[in-house]
């Protein structure tokens, strides 16, 4: 047993959204996708070590930041779509 982290029993584990994060580095916002990528890794960090206040804190976060990262890739997608339907035609 020795060297191995253990959770104590009884304490649920913060959600890290580590894949999320990482959906939304490759796909939406890189920048907001990489600070989530981090949070989520605190997050899990806190999870080992039974900080369930700073876990609970870093999940908080990681999932504002994904959320954030989402809408700006959803809105960006967005504009490039009306960019290409609207601009595109007219140069031909």
């Amino acid at each position: 047993m020795e060297g191995k982290a253990t959770v104590p029993t009884g304490v649920s584990n913060a959600p890290t959204y580590l894949a999320w994060s990482i959906f939304n580095t490759i796909c939406c916002c890189t920048p907001i996708g990489i600070i989530a990528i981090v949070f989520s890794c605190r997050t899990d960090t806190a999870n080992l070590i039974g900080d369930t206040t700073r876990a609970n804190a870093h999940s908080r976060l990681t999932k504002k930041l994904n959320i954030a990262a989402m809408v700006i890739g959803i809105i960006f997608l967005i504009i490039f779509i009306i960019f290409c339907v609207a601009v595109l035609p007219k140069q031909t």
